[in-house]
């Protein structure tokens, strides 16, 4: 009897550990690790606006238009061209129809030495406002803005 008991509980145990959930071994490691991806492209300077960083918010926005005007001159006057520039191209956005913020993108461009984003601003501004008061002005500045630029070009050639 005793016996039959130790077969029973060595039968059961058996089952038991059967029974269980076994786990795979890892994979070896393949022989030819594979090749590294390149490196994450460098994220760009100044690249988080209102816009992007709060989707919940509207596109068009008058108010906020009017307030990153307001901060980009702000930043123009302290010397941050960069920020300024963050600040009206969001503008932009926020009113797109609106021309204002592209004359000071213009200015902030040229300011900063780029003249073709420069001249595509004012070039906006006068597609959005073609009576603008200043129009002559801003023409002016687009015609010697693209004499500098050909100078530029026959230069490099």
């Amino acid at each position: 009897m005793r016996e039959r008991s130790r077969i029973l509980l060595v039968g059961m145990a058996t089952a038991l550990l059967c029974a269980a959930p076994l786990r795979a071994q890892d994979p070896p490691p393949p022989a030819n690790p594979p090749a590294e991806s390149p490196p994450p492209a460098k994220p760009k300077k100044n690249a988080d606006n209102a816009v992007q960083s709060a989707p919940d918010q509207p596109n068009w926005d008058p108010q906020r238009a009017e307030k990153d005007l307001e901060v980009g001159k702000y930043y123009m006057k302290k010397g941050d061209v960069d920020a300024a520039i963050d600040r009206f191209e969001d503008a932009t956005v926020a009113k797109p129809g609106y021309a204002v913020p592209y004359l000071h993108l213009g200015e902030a461009y040229e300011k900063k030495g780029k003249k073709k984003p420069a001249v595509k601003a004012y070039q906006r501004y006068l597609d959005l406002y073609p009576h603008a008061e200043d129009g002559d002005k801003i023409r002016k500045r687009i015609e010697k803005l693209n004499q500098e630029i050909d100078r530029e070009k026959k230069q490099i050639s």
